[in-house]
């Protein structure tokens, strides 16, 4: 019943100043694959994430310039008890299947709490200042962050600022891919 609801399309929205690309919106549907891929490690669900991102990749006509996979990283504390760091190792399948090029070079710098159940303005306030760039990254061309779904963008934005602190902004540009988008964003 999943695999046929789960049809990737072409959704463009924004998130403040960030261009957002998505596949899917995001349903109940949607919720289930995302959880089963995220939570429990389902590859049939990974692949069903990495399949739509790279639907959107080609769609979104991102080939203007050079870019590169900057995955949206996961705590220390989440990857334990996941078992892996998830949209790190979808954006490096993601990189080998298309060929772009993977920077993981954010880190979460401070400690965030989970964002399900809060508000819009209790996301910002949550993940503002929460990611870094790792020492030592080196950035070139334009930042496609990566992300499962985007709800109210506070975690992209937050991302986007992170890598422009860093003066990533006068060397590119940063947008966003994502598998599944809330319509609207809330």
């Amino acid at each position: 019943m999943c695999r046929r609801e789960w049809i990737p399309h072409y959704y463009k929205t924004r998130a403040g100043e960030i261009s957002v690309h998505s596949a899917l919106i995001y349903t109940p549907t949607a919720s289930k694959i995302i959880l089963a891929a995220k939570e429990n490690g389902l590859q049939g669900a990974d692949d069903l994430l990495i399949s739509a991102i790279i639907h959107v990749l080609n769609k979104a006509r991102l080939d203007k310039g050079y870019f590169t996979l900057v995955p949206v990283p996961s705590s220390n504390q989440v990857q334990r008890g996941r078992g892996r760091s998830f949209i790190v190792d979808l954006t490096k399948t993601i990189s080998k299947q298309t060929g772009i090029g993977v920077n993981d070079c954010l880190q979460i710098s401070r400690r965030v709490s989970d964002q399900s159940g809060l508000t819009r303005v209790q996301r910002i306030s949550n993940m503002h200042g929460a990611f870094s760039l790792k020492p030592g990254s080196i950035l070139r061309g334009d930042a496609i962050v990566i992300d499962d779904v985007v709800t109210t963008g506070a975690t992209l934005q937050e991302a986007a600022r992170a890598l422009n602190s860093q003066g990533f902004h006068g060397f590119g540009s940063v947008c966003a891919v994502t598998a599944c988008v809330t319509q609207p964003l809330r």
